[in-house]
């Protein structure tokens, strides 16, 4: 009777700490979501692609500029689509499907750290993820990597739990939930996701000398649900004739190992510089795990045989991107689970006395608060001495410096907080490491909250903002809009464009008989203006502004004055 009433109260508690982190993750994750307008190019992307399937009427097909876009398959656009349907087309709709896959990210966190461990190592790893800045900016935004990762690591930690020696569970049940999730996976952001899982599993398989016990019952059943899930709407793409968006998009997929997708390059080593850095503190005391004999101590063979599965995951999807021609961020943020449970996982040990920072760790830490603290506390003086370095710059970059923020005066505030936790955490690291440890990551958590809210609106204005002011002016005249000599999806979602108005044939706008005004936008870089203005010369000047210029074809009666 003493044993139930203690599961009783033990579950209650369970119950009490989920609700909370599900109230905290809304307050960290929802606030603020709508007060800067989308980014260029994948926020603007998505975002279009879901107002464009609401204005269309068309849920199968995913669409840019009212044509089929191949790149994606649509289960992000649809959760975004009905956030749209809800909260109206905007920003916080946009980011909304993000803002909630954080909050049910760390309660995943919190039940697989709690099965691992207990509960005070899911909360650890909660917060320490929480409070890392790429993972929390990204919650915050409207790409499709929250979810893509998320259901890759439910389908990862399935298939862990059914190889698990410890684990006591269905089998069945266990590569289910794993093909389904992994399925999700591919309907999210295509076959990558299964490519990330199936990596991961085969270095496993090497490393166990390819013992593993399994039922062919239990293959068939992993890989009928992967299949029905993540390819039922690839098999509808097919009953409806659509065969070349299956062929164009496997294409995609193969470009995008080959070639740099223009505007994302990068040097060999960029994610590896992209996670060290972006994923503060985390990555810092994350490092210390990268030792072949870190796990000797380790009693806990559930929470070892994990800890060799994210350390495969880790480099996998590291290596994998490395590789990858394409670099972009968010690219390597699946890395954001395994590097954030090693930065637990090393914590606990630290907190349980097992194991102590070392020196290096330390020095590392500081080097890389100073730079994030000096960075954003000289970032509200800027308009101060931009003048000093605007005359060697180039064209486009001097125009958007031309730009003028309005800082409320308090924003060196959130440097000064970051830089003062982690002098905390070096003073109290050995007589109170718990605490130390709790200071680090809020001041970690205030950097980054406060950075998002107070310092992004701002520094927008020096990027896109003349562009987005310009576009949501046009909401509703009947016109086109094109860009001239940058790529956006900008002026297709701020702009509200209909499809009678999706022709971006510059040829045509430029020199055709249209029959209603066009607008034109450039970039102000060398002599991309007179080029234009010497190849289009009947349009009209309009301004320029922070970098761009903006310029208006008539409606044309005759073509070219004939």
């Amino acid at each position: 009777m003493r044993e139930d009433k203690y599961s009783i109260i033990k579950l209650n508690k369970t119950v009490c700490t989920q609700i909370g982190i599900v109230l905290i993750g809304l307050l960290l994750f929802v606030p603020g979501i709508g007060s800067v307008h989308l980014f260029d190019w994948d926020e603007i992307n998505f975002a279009e692609s879901a107002r464009e399937m609401l204005v269309s009427g068309d849920f199968l097909n995913v669409q840019i500029n009212f044509h089929q876009f191949w790149e994606k398959p649509p289960l992000f656009t649809w959760l975004q689509m009905l956030s749209m349907q809800l909260f109206g087309v905007n920003e916080f709709a946009a980011r909304l499907p993000n803002a909630l896959c954080g909050v049910f990210t760390l309660l995943v966190l919190f039940n697989v750290g709690r099965k691992l461990q207990d509960e005070h190592f899911g909360l650890l790893w909660c917060v320490v993820y929480a409070c890392s800045i790429l993972p929390f900016f990204y919650f915050k935004s409207g790409i499709i990597d929250p979810w893509f990762n998320l259901f890759i690591f439910l389908g990862i930690y399935c298939f862990i739990s059914f190889t698990s020696p410890q684990t006591k569970g269905n089998g069945y049940e266990q590569v289910a939930l794993s093909g389904m999730f992994l399925g999700l996976a591919v309907l999210t952001k295509g076959p990558v996701g299964f490519l990330i899982f199936l990596l991961t599993f085969a270095i496993y398989l090497i490393m166990l000398r390819f013992k593993l016990l399994y039922t062919w019952g239990q293959v068939l059943v992993f890989f009928a649900t992967l299949i029905f899930v993540g390819g039922f709407w690839f098999i509808l793409q097919i009953i409806n004739g659509n065969y070349s968006i299956i062929q164009d998009f496997i294409v995609y997929q193969i470009r995008l190992f080959e070639t740099k997708d223009a505007g994302h390059g990068g040097f060999l080593l960029y994610h590896f510089v992209a996670l060290l850095v972006g994923v503060f503190p985390a990555s810092i005391f994350a490092l210390n795990t990268f030792c072949p004999k870190i796990l000797k101590e380790e009693t806990n063979p559930n929470m070892a045989h994990f800890f060799r599965w994210m350390m495969i995951l880790f480099w996998v999807v590291l290596i994998l991107f490395t590789i990858v021609r394409t670099k972009i961020v968010h690219y390597s943020s699946m890395c954001y689970f395994p590097l954030t449970f090693l930065a637990a996982w090393y914590l606990n040990q630290v907190l349980q006395g097992k194991r102590t920072v070392p020196v290096w760790t330390k020095i590392l830490l500081g080097i890389l608060t100073v730079l994030f603290a000096v960075a954003i506390t000289a970032i509200p003086f800027f308009d101060s001495f931009k003048t000093y370095i605007i005359p060697y710059l180039d064209d486009f970059t001097q125009g958007n410096l031309q730009a003028t923020s309005s800082w409320f005066g308090f924003e060196w505030l959130i440097g000064v907080v970051l830089f003062a936790g982690f002098v905390f955490y070096l003073s109290f690291c050995r007589r109170k490491p718990r605490l130390a440890i709790a200071i680090l990551l809020f001041s970690s958590l205030t950097f980054v909250f406060g950075t998002m809210f107070f310092v992004t609106p701002q520094v927008e204005k020096y990027s896109q903002l003349a562009t987005i002011e310009f576009y949501t002016d046009k909401k509703g005249e009947d016109c086109y809009i094109t860009t001239c000599n940058f790529k956006s999806y900008a002026h297709y979602f701020y702009s509200e464009r209909k499809a009678e108005n999706n022709i971006d044939d510059f040829a045509f706008l430029s020199k055709g008989k249209i029959t209603k005004p066009c607008y034109f936008v450039l970039k102000i870089k060398g002599e991309d203006v007179n080029r234009f203005t010497q190849e289009v010369p009947d349009a009209q000047y309009l301004y320029r502004k922070n970098g761009f210029a903006f310029f208006k074809r008539e409606i044309q009666t005759t073509v070219n004055g004939q």
